[in-house]
């Protein structure tokens, strides 16, 4: 993997800063087209690489869900300062940006889950994720191999930087982090976008209008359905809409009065 494309990235300036996850074996390449259209509009956009990722697959071994939680918590507090933090994250980074919402209600102004990995699409899939409940899968097949990346866009997916292989252990760590957001769903206390694309190949979109209903204390949720593109829906087709809904979504939220201030006593 080239670490020119795969590395960390901040954009802009400006009192208001939103934090970008990206998702598991991806990298900050699989976001950046949306922390651009951010960035365009007078935000700043910080872009972390999660531990392992966007290296080689042998990275990923000495990792596990605590490591991105604590990475994605440490990033967070890394932006103390600015008038608002907002967050957004893609497949697992969705997972970890909930999370992160779930447990600092207080810092993060509004929420944006971009093909949240709530739940895997189809039965190999499903299968893997019981298998990887047990060291059977470890053991009989350490290594998962990758041919490529979840994208329509023939030019996007000829640019696109994949990690070739990772081990079949960390799925048990993302399996981890959807339960975790099962449990965090109810905690989330602002105002929430969920995005996702109905030719998805790797999470059920069904898992995102899941998560869109339980999410019971938000002030606010708005629901986006894209036909076009599949799981890196940043880098494809309708990356340009998602970045339009994105942004305008998190800019309802930039000038308002305090959210937590009328929800402090739900």
């Amino acid at each position: 993997m080239d670490p020119r494309k795969t590395a960390p990235f901040d954009l802009g300036r400006g009192e208001d800063v939103c934090l970008l996850l990206h998702g598991f074996t991806g990298s900050p390449w699989d976001v950046r087209p949306l922390g651009e259209a951010l960035a365009a509009r007078g935000m700043r956009v910080v872009a972390p690489r999660l531990p392992g990722h966007g290296t080689t697959p042998q990275a990923l071994l000495h990792v596990n869900w605590r490591d991105w939680q604590a990475a994605a918590d440490s990033a967070l507090l890394a932006l103390h300062g600015h008038r608002n933090i907002f967050v957004a994250g893609l497949s697992m980074g969705a997972l970890l940006a909930l999370g992160l919402a779930a447990r600092h209600p207080e810092t993060v102004k509004a929420l944006a889950l971009v093909a949240p990995a709530v739940r895997f699409r189809g039965p190999r899939m499903f299968l893997i994720k019981q298998l990887a409940r047990t060291p059977v899968l470890e053991w009989a097949h350490p290594w998962v191999e990758k041919t490529g990346t979840d994208l329509s866009d023939p030019e996007a997916l000829a640019q696109a930087p994949v990690l070739p292989a990772f081990p079949v252990a960390r799925l048990r760590d993302l399996c981890t982090l959807q339960n975790l957001a099962v449990r965090d769903v109810a905690h989330v206390r602002c105002p929430t976008l969920v995005a996702v694309a109905e030719q998805d190949h790797v999470v059920d979109p069904e898992g995102g209008r899941w998560l869109a209903r339980r999410l019971t204390a938000s002030p606010a949720v708005r629901f986006l359905s894209l036909r076009d593109g599949f799981h890196i829906i940043p880098r494809d087709t309708a990356g340009p809409l998602l970045a339009s809904e994105v942004a305008g979504f998190l800019e309802q939220w930039r000038y308002s009065e305090s959210w937590d201030t009328r929800h402090a006593g739900a």
